[in-house]
């Protein structure tokens, strides 16, 4: 299995599938989403005609799409697929959500629901998990929830479930499938590239997209860097010219966070930018080739 797995993977996860003679598995944790197409940088029609594109347009945006249901569906495409996988993409839980033996508890909507309307879901959490602030951030209510959502479930709190030898082997990167990874890291040159990407979505009309999804988009697809910040341009709570600054605040925040994200990972080698892409090319084959 071949992945290049950051800036710049589209063309040359593209060029790399088709020298390989492999398929591209994305594990871009918003493309699984119809419709959401310019905002997420989906490949376009005539791409995934020159190669076999995996996880992309699974459901509508009305639906919500776990990491677990992601995991389950790449690792059954992973294990009946004998050409080469090129994993492509930017979210770096759900590449290793396929790639390592992660364990998602199970989720239940309504138990969700009921301890998310909770006035205080920290003392239920602790009363249930008395060492669950040595693992679960307490000011997040996001986190807090679903901390207390899997001991329900489970009976298990957080330590627990961190010591089993699957969660082990998460934190020493010890990897289900045998696999080489390479990271683009375009350096300084970031900032003027995410400026360039998100003036091209501009031309191409992602206002215009994320207005015709405005009402058919559950919570995980609305939270999507990009829609969320347009969202509010459509419904005319706050002019364009701020929502597109909001869009390039957010998606450099984003890269910040990718970027810190894979750099914990020991086992993807990382080469930088060039911008002839011939140049980038061959750094990836070479890194590849190295790891």
């Amino acid at each position: 299995m071949l992945g290049p797995t950051a800036a710049g993977k589209s063309d040359l996860g593209l060029r790399l599938a088709e020298d390989v003679g492999g398929v591209i598995l994305s594990v871009d944790s918003m493309q699984v989403y119809r419709g959401m197409d310019i905002g997420t940088a989906k490949p376009s029609q005539a791409d995934r005609a020159r190669v076999v594109h995996h996880m992309i347009d699974l459901v509508e945006p009305t639906e919500p799409y776990s990491v677990a249901e992601f995991q389950g569906e790449a690792r059954r495409l992973l294990e009946q697929e004998d050409r080469p996988m090129v994993i492509v993409g930017g979210s770096g839980l759900h590449f290793r959500a396929v790639v390592d033996p992660m364990v998602f508890p199970p989720h239940d909507a309504e138990l969700r629901g009921r301890l998310e309307s909770m006035a205080d879901p920290v003392a239920a959490l602790v009363s249930a998990d008395p060492t669950a602030a040595e693992h679960v951030d307490l000011a997040n209510r996001r986190r807090v929830v679903r901390a207390l959502e899997a001991v329900v479930i489970t009976g298990r709190g957080a330590g627990e479930r961190l010591a089993t030898a699957e969660a082990d082997a998460v934190r020493s990167y010890r990897s289900l499938y045998d696999f080489r990874a390479v990271v683009v890291d375009p350096g300084d040159d970031l900032s003027r590239r995410i400026g360039l990407r998100l003036a091209e979505m501009r031309g191409r009309g992602l206002l215009d997209e994320v207005r015709g999804l405005r009402g058919r988009m559950g919570r995980t697809a609305a939270a999507a860097v990009g829609y969320r910040q347009l969202l509010p341009v459509t419904e005319g709570t706050i002019a364009e010219d701020q929502g597109w600054a909001e869009v390039e605040r957010a998606t450099r925040a984003l890269a910040r966070r990718q970027r810190t994200y894979f750099r914990r990972d020991p086992r993807l080698r990382w080469v930088a930018w060039h911008e002839d892409p011939e140049r980038r090319y061959q750094a990836v084959r070479d890194g590849l080739e190295q790891s």
